[in-house]
């Protein structure tokens, strides 16, 4: 069953500044349009926000593994709490690849770049060290771009329709991203990946060509 959630945006509690993490379950329907749930907002746009990030899938289970890293927090680890759009108990890290795509209610969503964590995490649950911890376990969920906008409600099912032939794994691209010398032809072969972002790609493709020049 998927979970909705959706907020404004707020100040941060320690020291103002705003933030779109605070979200609330959304039981009706929902619009999502190429940037996202219409009724949801992002603070930062160059971060978060736009058609590549237009909706954030965080898993449920990685909840489980944060409270049994930081046991102080676990009242507070629930879902939507740190800024998750749609969470099911069904797909990880380890389950969803690069270019997936996936159906809920008259919604078609694509795979194509985690969340790349950041300091708003530590802010929100008022601690040090989750946000690297996240970082260094490759926990942070992913972002979809909405390739046929629609509608779609609490507790649809999340169904994937399409995956590429020879995927490369979310768990995979991060470990691709934590090997200091990864190897080169799985890392062309996600450059090479249908449906990654572009920003992402060629990001990928200058750590490729400083290994080549490494040669």
């Amino acid at each position: 069953m998927t979970q909705i959630f959706a907020g404004s945006v707020q100040a941060m509690p320690d020291d103002g500044r705003p933030t779109g993490i605070f979200k609330q379950p959304v039981s009706g329907e929902v619009e999502i349009g190429v940037e996202g749930i219409t009724v949801d907002a992002q603070a930062d746009r160059r971060v978060h926000g736009g058609p590549d990030k237009a909706v954030h899938q965080f898993p449920a289970r990685n909840y489980a593994r944060f409270a049994a890293a930081f046991p102080p927090l676990a009242s507070k680890l629930i879902p939507g709490s740190i800024g998750e759009n749609l969470t099911t108990a069904d797909w990880t890290e380890e389950d969803v690849c690069i270019g997936d795509v996936f159906a809920i209610g008259s919604v078609r969503l694509q795979l194509n770049q985690p969340r790349s964590p950041c300091w708003k995490i530590d802010a929100r649950y008022g601690v040090d060290g989750l946000t690297r911890f996240v970082a260094e376990h490759g926990l942070a969920g992913w972002y979809f771009r909405v390739l046929e906008a629609g509608r779609c409600r609490a507790g649809d099912t999340l169904t994937l329709i399409d995956r590429q032939a020879d995927p490369v794994s979310l768990r995979e691209y991060w470990d691709l991203r934590a090997t200091t010398r990864p190897d080169r032809a799985r890392l062309q072969h996600l450059i090479d990946t249908p449906g990654l972002a572009e920003d992402k790609r060629q990001g990928w493709v200058r750590r490729l060509e400083w290994l080549e020049a490494q040669r």
